[in-house]
């Protein structure tokens, strides 16, 4: 088995309920994973959740998470989420402290990133950006020479292309 280190985006279908979250990340911190991000929503069957976690490991750790995993009894169905096959967004919240003055070159360096400027005050505005990891990355690299004041990073959501991806047995 390959040794090498790289991360892994998986989506996990789990029932509804509650605890579910705290047990299947638990599993990940007894075997020794340190999740690097983590979202769960409902689906559009309120019976289930998906549970999108970012883990770094090697092929051998991913197959022994998936298979560890799918045993426990909450989880309906597994899947790796590959970058070739998939996509992935993070949703970013800026606040920035900013007069008139400043206020224009922020407003061009949101409208080339495609973000949106939605909320104004005084003394400040807030910023929403959706995109990959590396774009926002990149955005707040062009922001740091501005007074941010908060940052709030939604981590890795992410879903299969193709109709009907998630109704094939993966692991």
């Amino acid at each position: 088995m390959d040794k090498k280190i790289k991360k892994e985006v998986i989506s996990i279908l789990v029932d509804n309920q509650a605890n579910v979250l705290t047990r299947v990340s638990s599993l990940f911190g007894r075997r020794g994973f340190n999740i690097d991000s983590l979202t769960v929503s409902t689906t559009n069957d309120p019976k289930l959740s998906r549970i999108t976690v970012v883990f770094t490991g090697t092929e051998q750790g991913l197959h022994q998470i998936l298979s560890q995993t799918a045993k426990l009894e909450v989880v309906r169905k597994i899947f790796t989420l590959d970058p070739a096959s998939s996509i992935y967004r993070e949703l970013l919240l800026l606040k920035v402290n900013a007069d008139k003055t400043e206020r224009s070159g922020i407003k061009e360096i949101v409208e080339i990133y495609r973000g949106k400027i939605i909320d104004l005050s005084k003394n400040s505005l807030i910023i929403e950006l959706t995109g990959g990891s590396d774009k926002l990355d990149g955005f707040m690299d062009m922001m740091s020479c501005y007074d941010i004041s908060e940052v709030c990073r939604t981590g890795i959501t992410g879903i299969g292309r193709g109709a009907g991806w998630d109704t094939e047995d993966e692991e």
